[in-house]
């Protein structure tokens, strides 16, 4: 079983490997498309809790995302009811 302490470092560790994960893909989204023309899209999804938040400049990436958020929505609310259940 891990203690409180473990918890806690092992979710920070998660935060700053996120920030990592986000910044090494926006280094390699430049690099890529240096030297490049043509239409750009993109989208953005923002999770605060359960609730999504979408932006997006165009319908493919946006039904995408929604796909996504859906999913993510599902996770979170096992998540929460998992625990709840285990203990009755």
């Amino acid at each position: 079983m891990l203690n409180q302490a473990t918890l806690v470092t092992l979710g920070f560790a998660f935060i700053f490997l996120g920030f990592i994960i986000m910044f090494l893909s926006v280094l390699l989204l430049v690099f890529r498309t240096a030297g490049t023309t043509g239409k750009t899209r993109g989208a953005g999804l923002i999770m605060i809790g359960p609730i999504p938040i979408l932006l997006g400049t165009d319908k493919e990436t946006v039904k995408t995302l929604l796909i996504l958020a859906v999913v993510l929505m599902g996770l979170v609310l096992a998540v929460m009811l998992i625990p709840h259940f285990i203990h009755q």
